[in-house]
């Protein structure tokens, strides 16, 4: 009995280790994808086939919409469903793995959208729009896996009401993430309407035309005479010789020095004060030291 039961053990452990980085990475679209289930499968209250019921999300997602519809597989392959919301789900669709009755849970994600699902370089012209297949044999069920669906004849159309106009010069792409995580680029098939084989969230985009910021201009170098004027003060200020400075504007600079000696006289001429004649006639007498 000990060893058979410590292997069962053992097996449940790996089994939990097996999971434990999936439920790591599980991001956060996922796990919202989780609740809104959880929230929408509260909307059965006495639910009927091919009738979709309104539910409400918690208070802290106020502004998402979510709906539920359940259907039985044989009905959605043989009729399909002619309008659930902005989605027309045409016939020959088919689950994996199969199941009796399945639900598809309806997501508008409002202005939760660009936080639940940012993308980059691309704007949103409408909200993102989700379709996910579950298992509809217990509707208390919480954390169900999705089905995996496709369609094999006709797609899945998406019909977005009123989205924001495209700017002029862009062009219009539609955007499919898919439960794995990928993004995908496809065509409008009219200005308003795409398409899908599969489930996941859609929406409209256009690449986003705002430009990075240009580089600053470097400053215009300074004009030619200032520089060799500038060159002159260097070669002055390198060989010992003192420069004083000066203000410009708000900046100190050298300057060289501009006092100019006077000339003293040593010494002077007077009129002689000897005869009268001499000094009519401009003469001078020999210099004196001034004394």
């Amino acid at each position: 009995m000990g060893l058979p039961f410590r292997s069962l053990t053992m097996l449940v452990l790996l089994i939990w280790f097996l999971r434990w980085p999936i439920i790591e990475a599980q991001t956060p679209a996922r796990s919202l994808d989780a609740i809104l289930q959880d929230y929408a499968y509260r909307a059965f209250v006495r639910p009927r086939t091919g009738i979709p019921y309104d539910g409400f999300p918690p208070s802290n997602l106020s502004g998402i919409q979510i709906s539920a519809i359940r259907l039985r597989s044989g009905s959605l392959y043989t009729r399909g469903v002619e309008s659930y919301k902005e989605f027309t789900i045409p016939i020959g669709v088919i689950s994996q793995p199969y199941v009796e009755r399945l639900v598809f849970v309806y997501q508008n994600l409002g202005n939760w959208s660009t936080i639940y699902y940012p993308l980059p370089g691309y704007i949103y012209l409408s909200p993102i729009l989700g379709l996910l297949a579950y298992d509809a044999s217990n509707l208390s069920a919480k954390n169900l896996p999705e089905l995996a669906i496709h369609a094999s004849e006709e797609p899945i159309s998406i019909n977005f009401p009123q989205p924001k106009p495209v700017p002029n010069g862009s062009i219009a792409e539609c955007v499919h993430f898919d439960l794995n995580g990928n993004i995908n680029f496809t065509n409008l098939v009219s200005r308003t309407i795409c398409e899908t084989f599969e489930q996941g969230h859609f929406s409209i985009v256009v690449k986003s035309s705002i430009a990075p910021s240009p580089a600053p201009a470097p400053p215009p170098p300074p004009p030619l005479n200032k520089k060799k004027k500038m060159n002159k003060m260097e070669k002055a200020a390198d060989s010992g010789e003192a420069l004083q400075m000066t203000v410009v504007g708000n900046t100190k600079a050298p300057a060289a020095t501009t006092t100019r000696t006077q000339p003293t006289l040593e010494t002077e001429y007077v009129p002689c004060l000897g005869k009268s004649d001499d000094s009519i006639h401009g003469k001078f007498c020999e210099p004196l030291l001034k004394k």
